[in-house]
């Protein structure tokens, strides 16, 4: 029986250069209720998030910025996700992905990441594993300035 895995890694590669080519909600969000900008200096990957947040809730998600394949593909599959969640859902999303990145058991089947699953291999290269969180540390970033914003 052939091995499905250089299948499937091809098909993660090409899902990865789809999300960069063409990636999902990248632009500027007009009325965003929270922007955070984050660089990656390692590498010079640079990312600006905004969103919309109201009630608890991420109504809408934009992106901005430039880098790597994998943290560009990464914050535009991410952006995706977040949309209609609760923030509490999102920090959720976002420490389930720091989990497949750090290799933790069975996170390569959790169908809640959707797409980010792609992105799966670059566990096996440390210095990548930043690229593809930088878009959740700015999303982590910008829940905990939008819950300070709301208690003053």
């Amino acid at each position: 029986m052939e091995n499905p895995e250089p299948q499937l890694s091809s098909l993660f590669q090409e899902l990865i250069l789809e999300h960069y080519r063409h990636p999902r909600n990248k632009g500027e969000l007009e009325g965003a209720t929270v922007e955070v900008h984050m660089r990656n200096p390692s590498c010079g990957d640079e990312v600006r998030l905004q969103l919309t947040i109201a009630d608890g809730r991420i109504d809408d998600a934009r992106f901005s910025g430039q880098g790597c394949s994998i943290s560009q593909a990464s914050i535009s599959m991410m952006t995706g996700l977040l949309k209609g969640r609760s923030t509490a859902e999102a920090l959720d999303l976002a420490a389930r992905f720091t989990g497949l990145m750090h290799g933790e058991d069975g996170a390569a089947k959790d169908r809640a990441l959707g797409d980010l699953r792609a992105l799966s291999g670059v566990r096996r290269f440390p210095v990548r594993v930043k690229c593809a969180l930088l878009g959740f540390d700015a999303l982590q970033e910008a829940i905990k300035q939008s819950e300070e914003t709301e208690r003053t």
